[in-house]
Parts: C-alpha cells; structure tokens; sequence
C-alpha cells in the first residue's frame, strides 16, 4: 500500500518537473520570435523593479547596519576592527546581499506573478487571449520572466550599497571615519573575481523566479481556490530554487576559481 502511494507521489514529481522544463524550453522559444512585447515589458520592469526600491532600501540598509553592529566588538577583541568594513561589504556583495534581495523579490514579486495569472486562468481570459490569435505565452510569461531576470541584478547592486550605506552608520556609531574612506577600506579586498560570479547567479536568480511564478499561476485549474495555492507555491518554489541555484554556484566557483 505504501509503496504504491509513494510510487505515485514519486510519478506526480516527475511530471511536474517535465512540465516545467516543457514550459521553460517553450518560454525560451518564445523569447526569440519576433514582434517582441516592448511596452509590456516596460510595464512588467516598472512592477517589478521600481516598486520593490523602497522595500529592498531598508532591508539592505538595515542588513548592513546590523551585521556591522554584530561584527565590530569580535573584531575589536582581535584588534582588526579596521578589517570590518572589508568583511561586511565582501560578505554582502558576494552572498547575502544576491540571496536576501532574492528572497524578498521571490516573495513580493513572484507572489504578485502567480496571483495574476493564475486569476487570468481561473476568469477564462486567457484562453479568451488564445481565440482572439493574442499569444499568451508571449505577451504575459516571457514580459514577466525577461523583466524579474533583468531587473533583479540592478536591485541587488542597489542592495549592496544600500547595505554599504548601513555598514558606514553602524561602524561611525563608535568609530569617526569619514565615507570615503569607509567605502576605500570596503572595496580594497573586493575583486573583479568575486563580483562576477555573484552577478551571474543574480540573473539565474531572476529568470528562476519568472519561470516557477508564471508557470504556478498559467497552469493552475482549481477554480478559485488555485488562486491561492498558485501565488503560495510561486513563493515557495521560487525560494527553494535560489537556495538550490546557489548552493550549485557556490560549488562550481570553488571548483572554477
């Protein structure tokens, strides 16, 4: 009896991950026919990226403030307290500035995603765009994965020196140090080899979070009540995959670098 429900459970996992690699490999497709959604994607970067400042200004601001705070008297017990504004940016700019805004981006923008579309599946209005010779695929899936893929690198860059900003707060609540040199003494460790990766898998971040969103809300068929199921797996599946992406970009930057 248990090995048949778990044989199940197991069938329904692999097609649901077939699903979504059909999905993505048609969403690729997609992205290269022509004429492109320019206005839409114009639309779906301002939802996207301007509407998430203010949210990812004080998260970052207050990242930086707190690690600063938390990290500056172990540091002083060692006298290398000149060493916090180096480690605090290097740890933000590599990996909890990508990961954090990530997850606040899956959380609020992936959530709005699965909720529209899956509300445009349950009120029939996309497959009223499909009759009308409207693609839906290209007009509502590849503006919103193109849009999260682009407009999450420039938050996270954002985030950096918003949490740089808060690191500088935090370190002249005990030392007087002017910006300049706080943000010198920041970079002065920071190299090209570091940045890079941490950009690349910001991009991997962004388009991970289109796809799973859009998909969860396209394909839902639960009547109202997928709703609620689609925006809630587009968040969840959206944070899993960025742990997964990083965990995978971590080990492949050691093997690389």
């Amino acid at each position: 009896m248990y090995s048949g429900i778990l044989r199940g459970k197991l069938k329904d996992f692999l097609v649901e991950i077939a699903n979504m690699a059909s999905f993505t490999i048609l969403t690729v497709k997609y992205i290269f026919r022509r004429p492109f959604e320019f206005s839409e994607f114009r639309r779906q970067s301002f939802e996207a990226g301007y509407k998430s400042f203010s949210l990812i200004s004080i998260t970052a601001l207050i990242m930086g403030l707190v690690l600063t705070i938390q990290t500056r008297p172990t540091m002083a017990e060692f006298g290398a307290e000149s060493w916090v504004p180096t480690m605090v940016f290097i740890s933000v700019v590599i990996e909890i500035g990508p990961v954090i805004t990530a997850l606040l981006f899956a959380g609020k923008v992936g959530s709005r995603i699965g909720a529209e579309l899956s509300s445009m599946r349950v009120t029939e209005q996309i497959d009223a765009m499909e009759v009308s010779g409207v693609y839906p695929m290209k007009y509502l899936v590849v503006t919103r994965v193109l849009a999260t893929t682009f407009m999450l690198p420039v938050l996270v860059i954002y985030a950096d020196f918003m949490a740089l900003l808060g690191s500088y707060i935090g370190f002249t609540l005990h030392n007087n140090i002017s910006l300049w040199l706080f943000i010198r003494e920041a970079f002065d460790e920071l190299y090209f080899a570091d940045i890079i990766p941490a950009t690349i898998k910001t991009f991997i971040f962004g388009f991970f979070i289109g796809i799973l969103s859009c998909y969860m809300g396209y394909t839902t068929n639960k009547g109202a009540e997928g709703v609620g199921m689609a925006t809630n797996s587009a968040v969840i599946m959206s944070s899993l995959s960025i742990f997964i992406i990083d965990l995978i970009a971590v080990q492949l930057t050691q093997i690389i670098l």
